[in-house]
C-alpha cells in the first residue's frame, strides 16, 4: 500500500482524547472543529456452517429473513450509537448502509457497514455499531439451528474526511509490526480475507439498504 494513505498523526498518536489531565473519562468537546463529509466503513465476520449459510441465502430459518432483519437492526443500531457508547456524540447521519457476503463453502457470512455523516466528528463508532449489532442478530435468528454461531473480527476497515483524511486499514496493518501471537485453528478468524473497499464503494456486495 502507498505510504501517503497513512497519516502519520494516526501512527504516533499516544493520548487518550476520552480522558482528561487527571484520567477521568470525559466527552470530547469538537465545537471547533469544522464541519466535513466523513464516512466510515466496518465490517464483521459470522461463522457458521455451509448448511446456515444455505438458509440464509434462501430465506428458510423458521424466524424468517434472517439478512432483512440484520439489516434493519444494524441501521437502527447505528441511529441509537451514542445511547449504547457512553462517550459518543450524538449524529445526523446522512447514509447508513448494510451489505452482505455470503461463502457458503466456508460457511461464513461477511458483514460490511457503511456510514456517512456532514459532521464535526467521525462516524467510526456509528459503523462498528451498526455491523456488530447486524452480527448479533443474525446469531439470534440461527441460534436455534448452531448455537455454537461465532461472531468475530469486528473492525474497521476505512474512514475518511476531517482533518486526519483517509485511513485505510491495509495500508495502516502493512506499517506495523506483526502480532506475537497465534490464531488458534478453530477461530472464526482462520480463512477470512480483507475486506476490499473499492468493491464495496462499486456495489460489488450483496444487498445493500440504505437510510
Amino acid at each position: 500500500m502507498p505510504q501517503d494513505l497513512i497519516n502519520p498523526a494516526l501512527t504516533a498518536n499516544t493520548e487518550f482524547t476520552h480522558l482528561n489531565q487527571d484520567g477521568s473519562a470525559r466527552m470530547v468537546d469538537v465545537g471547533g472543529k469544522q464541519n466535513s463529509q466523513r464516512q466510515a466503513i466496518a465490517s464483521a465476520l459470522v461463522q457458521t456452517t455451509p448448511a446456515v449459510i444455505a438458509l440464509l441465502q434462501s430465506a428458510g430459518l423458521k424466524k424468517g429473513d434472517a439478512l432483512a432483519c440484520a439489516r434493519i437492526a444494524g441501521i437502527m443500531a447505528a441511529k441509537k450509537t451514542s445511547d449504547l457508547i457512553p462517550l459518543c456524540h450524538s449524529l445526523a447521519l446522512n447514509k447508513v448502509e448494510i451489505e452482505f457476503s455470503l461463502d457458503e463453502r466456508l460457511g461464513q457470512l461477511r458483514i460490511v457497514a457503511t456510514c456517512a455523516v456532514n459532521g464535526n466528528t467521525g462516524v467510526e463508532m456509528e459503523a462498528l455499531t451498526a455491523a456488530a449489532v447486524s452480527a448479533l442478530t443474525i446469531h439470534d435468528m440461527c441460534k436455534a439451528v448452531d448455537p455454537a454461531l461465532v461472531i468475530g473480527q469486528i473492525q474497521l476497515e476505512e474512514k475518511t474526511g476531517g482533518k486526519s483524511g483517509l485511513w485505510q486499514r491495509a495500508a495502516f496493518l502493512a506499517q506495523r509490526p506483526a502480532p506475537t501471537h497465534t490464531v488458534p485453528a478453530n477461530s472464526a478468524q482462520t480463512n477470512t480475507t480483507q475486506i476490499n473497499t473499492a468493491q464495496i464503494k462499486s456495489g460489488a456486495s450483496h444487498n445493500g439498504a440504505t437510510s
